[in-house]
């Protein structure tokens, strides 16, 4: 009977245990972090998501017109609500787009457009810095013009070639269909800024 071999394992030293302990601790840690970390991404992802969508929609405009106020390409950001006054920019739905115009009036006001552009709202010339050239535009409805309950008579600022509230296909916007205020334009970053 011959007797087999015997090998005796190496013993491992406190030190090396010590050693092999704190990188287990380490993996362990490092795992943990990393998963902590992913969960806190994704959350906060999930939240501006629903931010994004429910109460400040960020939108791109598409044509001109509302030039020179935002011009094709710009990203702008809205903010939900129902109260909007003249001179508010706004978002809002039509034939599945979505449109940006302007607050020219709200329920109950006569709104009047002469033949060379100037706007009155109850009789009052409206201050409109923001129009770089006044026309009467694509216009056929008949002036004075009362804007019935719960809608808002909007325009473009590039008002040679806007298609708004001046005309039947559009017509005054209802609450229902209104996206929000256009507050901010976030693209382009030269352009950052408040929109007034």
């Amino acid at each position: 009977m011959s007797k087999g071999k015997h090998y005796m394992l190496p013993q491992a030293s406190s030190a090396q245990w010590q050693q092999e302990l704190e990188r287990e601790r380490y993996r362990v840690n490092y795992r943990r972090t990393l998963r902590n970390t992913i969960y806190s991404l994704v959350t906060v992802a999930a939240v501006s998501v629903l931010i994004a969508v429910l109460l400040l929609p960020v939108l791109q405009i598409y044509g001109t017109s509302m030039s020179p106020t935002l011009d094709e390409g710009e990203f702008v950001v809205s903010v939900k609500g129902s109260d909007f006054t003249t001179g508010d920019v706004i978002a809002f739905y039509y034939n599945n787009k979505i449109l940006v115009k302007r607050v020219i009036a709200s329920a109950g006001d006569w709104v009047d457009i002469d033949k060379d552009g100037t706007v009155y709202v109850n009789s009052v010339k409206l201050n409109e810095p923001y129009v770089t050239d006044l026309s009467l535009g694509d216009c056929n409805i008949d002036f004075p013009y009362q804007v019935p309950e719960s809608r808002f008579f909007v325009m473009g600022d590039h008002r040679n070639i806007s298609i708004d509230s001046r005309n039947t296909s559009v017509g005054p916007v209802s609450d229902e269909q209104i996206v929000g205020k256009i507050v901010f334009r976030i693209w382009p970053l030269d352009k950052l800024g408040v929109i007034r």
